[in-house]
């Protein structure tokens, strides 16, 4: 055991990586696409090396609790804020092309209760390592939900213009009964 006393956050990460390795195993079992199934794989391995390797190195070379604490802490809050900063490259489509249609918002809603609920905690009993990469995630998707109310009418607008720009395009082609010669197409588009 690395950190003492943390029942909650092994359960809840357990939680996950057992959700995280149901949804891998099920997506290499339907994946058609053999090289995203080979992608794929080859990243699993390659984490599993990962953290075989922190693990080995953390209980061979760092023999108290708070040393252990404080790499494994380190680590996993480094990885902790790169999972809430990865919407941030949405972030700037969604600013750029002033539409929220590729950030899904329940996703950004999720995020910030996460955030909140774990920053929350680490409060509790002070944990930084906890608190610092839960906080500055609960500040990512704030900024997350601030640009979805910005541009939610927006986006509203943009996808009714494509629409109605399809709905246009497909009218633009007239098939017209030409008599004995059959069928004749007039008006399409060039």
């Amino acid at each position: 055991m690395v950190h003492p006393n943390s029942t909650l956050v092994w359960t809840i990460n357990g939680t996950g990586t057992a959700i995280e390795i149901a949804f891998l195993t099920l997506f290499l079992i339907f994946c058609h696409d053999k090289r995203k199934r080979i992608k794929v794989l080859l990243i699993a391995v390659v984490e599993i090396i990962f953290i075989a390797v922190v693990t080995t190195l953390v209980l061979t070379l760092s023999h108290t609790t708070n040393r252990r604490s404080m790499v494994v802490g380190i680590i996993a809050s480094c990885f902790n804020i790169m999972m809430y900063a990865a919407p941030l490259s949405i972030m700037k489509l969604v600013i750029s092309t002033k539409s929220v249609e590729y950030m899904p918002f329940f996703l950004s809603l999720a995020s910030f209760a996460n955030g909140v609920a774990w920053t929350t905690y680490a409060f509790l009993p002070f944990d930084p390592f906890i608190a610092v990469p839960n906080g500055l995630g609960t500040l990512f998707s704030l900024a997350q939900l601030v640009l979805y109310a910005t541009y939610y009418k927006s986006t509203k607008r943009i996808i009714a213009a494509r629409q109605e720009a399809k709905i246009e395009m497909n009218l633009s082609e007239v098939v017209v009964n030409g008599g004995d010669d059959g069928p004749k197409k007039t008006g399409g588009a060039p």
